[in-house]
């Protein structure tokens, strides 16, 4: 079977991540989240498939290549052009992706699954298709049940009593919502409904291709299924993701490493004496990271690999992403630090260079030969905590 997976956005949301990193590669404890979907569709014998790219379209494919050690076969579609002798992406929308494979050559030759490519989910696929085949649709959008409270940040699928899809609303107010199902960018197509996806042109599933289709009155039903979804969207989806499976609230994500105390999870050759630091999990910490004496970690917390905790730095309720250096004495809290960024748990960012923390977290790889900036930044931790 075939399946498509949307990876060619820039994700704008979750930046400072995707400055230098694809959604489909943000980290889940280490591993890409499209890595997750590869092997949920290879479980449900989904064996081909193609894979639009636009921004930092060479780091997916560099990750990914064909699919072989995944199980899989992957094709990669680019969306952009060449100016100057740089690659330029310019996405075509999620429509206009599939649009382009089939018009290059037909590959979708029967019933396929389109998955957006920054979720977690844990979905049994099969089932699902069974229900579109028996419905006779043409379209099929996965939804799912939340609190009303929560429908404010969604796309509505309002369906009748025969789960065909009437409208859909985007992100209504609680009050305005005729619905608790809401999209979770999961879709099973029949090859037909490409007819319906102009070419040449930017064109979006949700927004332009799903309303022609409720209009025409075409055979487009919604099937509510009760699964782990984990979209990472925005800033805060990230952290929750990551505090999820760190609690063991996304059950579907195992934990890396080895557990070297309850909670405590480690990489290889982690170089701290675990007597003289304050660890509380659940806490991960990469392989080569170095954790001086006086550190305090609590948890949920993530650190990545090659780090370098200095003496009595505390990071608590927080995520450092790989080769971060945080000064003596800094305290992370409720923070994301990702390069030269710092990030609070809602995506406000704080420039480290702009606050002059940049000294503070740095790059574990710059070789710190002067011992004095240790000392002074002991002195300088009360007006660190302060701007942070």
């Amino acid at each position: 079977m075939k399946a498509m997976i949307l990876a060619a956005g820039k994700g704008t949301r979750v930046r400072p991540i995707t400055h230098t990193i694809p959604k489909p590669l943000i980290p889940i404890l280490q591993k890409p989240v499209m890595e997750f979907l590869l092997e949920l569709l290879r479980q449900h014998g989904f064996k081909e498939v193609m894979v639009n790219v636009s921004h930092l379209a060479e780091e997916i494919e560099s990750y990914f290549r064909d699919g072989q050690r995944f199980g899989v076969q992957i094709g990669y579609s680019f969306e952009g052009r060449i100016k100057d002798g740089e690659l330029i992406g310019e996405a075509l929308g999620s429509a206009g992706g599939i649009k382009k494979i089939q018009d290059f050559s037909p590959f979708f030759d029967d019933t396929f699954v389109v998955l957006c490519g920054d979720a977690l989910i844990d979905l049994d696929l099969t089932a699902v298709i069974k229900w579109h085949k028996a419905k006779g649709s043409l379209a099929t959008v996965v939804t799912k049940s939340i609190p009303k409270e929560l429908v404010s940040s969604y796309g509505v699928v309002v369906t009748d009593s025969e789960d065909r899809i009437k409208t859909f609303q985007e992100k209504p107010s609680v009050e305005e919502a005729l619905s608790t199902q809401i999209n979770t960018g999961i879709y099973i197509f029949e090859p037909e409904v490409i007819n319906y996806i102009p070419k040449n042109q930017k064109y979006d599933i949700g927004g332009e291709l799903f309303p022609k289709l409720v209009e025409i009155g075409a055979p487009f039903y919604a099937v509510n299924m009760d699964f782990e979804w984990v979209d990472i969207g925005k800033v805060p989806d990230y952290w929750q993701a990551v505090r999820g499976v760190l609690s063991g609230e996304i059950k579907n994500v195992p934990i890396p490493g080895k557990q070297i105390a309850p909670g405590v999870y480690t990489g290889l050759n982690v170089a701290v004496n675990w007597d003289r630091v304050d660890i509380q999990g659940p806490v991960y910490i990469g392989g080569m990271t170095r954790i001086e004496d006086g550190a305090k970690i609590i948890g949920p917390s993530m650190i990545g690999p090659n780090c370098w905790i200095c003496q009595g730095a505390t990071v608590d309720n927080s995520v450092i992403f790989e080769y971060s250096r945080l000064g003596a004495g800094v305290s992370l809290v409720d923070k994301l630090v990702f390069g030269r960024y710092c990030v609070d748990k809602t995506g406000a960012s704080i420039d480290l260079q702009a606050a002059a923390l940049d000294w503070l977290i740095t790059d574990a790889r710059q070789s710190i030969s002067d011992e004095h900036l240790k000392h002074l930044a002991i002195k300088e931790l009360f007006n660190i905590q302060q701007a942070l």
